[in-house]
């Protein structure tokens, strides 16, 4: 694995679990600037164990983690998974996104307010500001997520299954979006919808206890099948990937 001097993370044999339960063995991964890191791996292989790490809500059991600019940690944007949110909640679409910036204590209301009208604008939903969450759309709810996750303009921004619940139309328009986003800001993107993830991404990253990194540019069914731990077939349709798991026990 390349390691460059414009690193933002560097993880070296990292172990991390949940009291005697290992779910994270021996890895090693470097995130860059402006990175795109899609991570995929089975359920219960370790892609949240491994976020949480990242994040800081989980210390590692052994091995290190270093981040490489100063309040680096205090500037990563998370996006949850969206079915993770209780839309009973009784809040505005413009209170979530204003929500991204608790940390910023040095802004003042305005200035808070000023930078959440930019970014409702910006992410397409300034007609919807101040509609409750519990009426919004997939989609709607997906681009009020991810415009809290970056009103703070973070280093890095995580992704966590960013396309569950979300109708197909819209799913191009919002990985538009990270391309946009992805000029200026690292991202890591967790998805199990591997076509997705390889169309999109720079590099990939496969979690199953351990990690296996390999450059999106010319990554091949055998190497995810290999890794992942069950067989499937890619198919460019269009400009809508699909994939196809084979028969596996």
């Amino acid at each position: 694995m390349k390691h460059m001097n414009n690193s933002l993370i560097e993880i070296k044999h990292l172990y991390a679990g949940y009291d005697n339960n290992t779910v994270l063995k021996d890895i090693c991964l470097n995130i860059q600037e402006l990175d795109f890191l899609g991570i995929i791996g089975p359920n219960g292989g370790g892609k949240t164990t491994l976020i949480k790490v990242i994040l800081g809500l989980l210390p590692p059991v052994s091995g290190e983690i270093t981040y490489h600019k100063n309040e680096l940690k205090q500037r990563i944007g998370y996006m949850p998974q969206t079915n993770s949110i209780d839309k009973k909640f009784p809040i505005l679409v413009s209170e979530v996104v204003e929500s991204g910036l608790a940390s910023e204590k040095s802004m003042k209301k305005p200035e808070k307010q000023a930078r959440t009208r930019e970014i409702l604008i910006e992410m397409g939903i300034s007609e919807i500001a101040s509609r409750p969450i519990g009426e919004l759309s997939g989609g709607q709810l997906q681009r009020t997520l991810l415009a809290r996750a970056v009103i703070n303009q973070p280093e890095l921004l995580i992704l966590d299954e960013p396309n569950s619940y979300v109708d197909k139309r819209f799913e191009t328009h919002f990985y538009n979006l990270l391309q946009k986003i992805n000029e200026k800001t690292a991202i890591i993107l967790i998805s199990h919808d591997i076509g997705t993830v390889i169309s999109t991404v720079k590099n990939i990253a496969c979690v199953n206890e351990t990690l296996h990194y390999h450059s999106a540019s010319d990554v091949g069914s055998e190497w995810i099948e290999e890794h992942l731990g069950c067989p499937f077939d890619m198919i460019g349709h269009g400009n809508i990937p699909h994939r196809i798991l084979k028969t596996h026990g």
